[in-house]
């Protein structure tokens, strides 16, 4: 599977952004999907991950809340829905697909295929 990441752009503190991630090629109702961020000079944070069925979502502590992960299998693809952004969600998001476990889904290792990332940029 392909991934393709868009709805990235310069939003101000308190607005909503909808990030979603497009798949081409193999079944992506297959895969475990996720959304990761980096900041300049920072190491690749993960933010959300869903199973393949859209059944189970997980979430870092530091976006519980304000975003959400939502799937469809039907259209391929995956979105990230950001409300109440804040300057230090500025980043490059990405989506992945993988096969992670309960445990792993929170590391880069879990996943097997990345997007290009799109740029977030939240001014104060």
């Amino acid at each position: 599977v392909q991934l393709q990441a868009s709805g990235g752009g310069l939003v101000q503190a308190g607005d909503s952004l909808r990030l979603s991630c497009a798949a081409s090629g193999q079944p992506f109702s297959a895969y475990v999907m996720g959304w990761f961020r980096q900041a300049p000079g920072k190491g690749r944070e993960f933010l959300a991950a869903i199973k393949q069925d859209g059944s189970t979502t997980y979430y870092a502590d530091s976006v519980k809340g304000r975003f959400t992960i939502s799937r469809d299998n039907t259209k391929n693809t995956v979105s990230l829905q950001m409300n109440s952004l804040k300057p230090e969600d500025t980043a490059v998001y990405y989506c992945a697909a993988g096969f992670p476990n309960s445990v792993s889904y929170r590391y880069t290792a879990g996943y097997r295929i990345w997007g290009q990332g799109t740029q977030v940029t939240v001014s104060s």
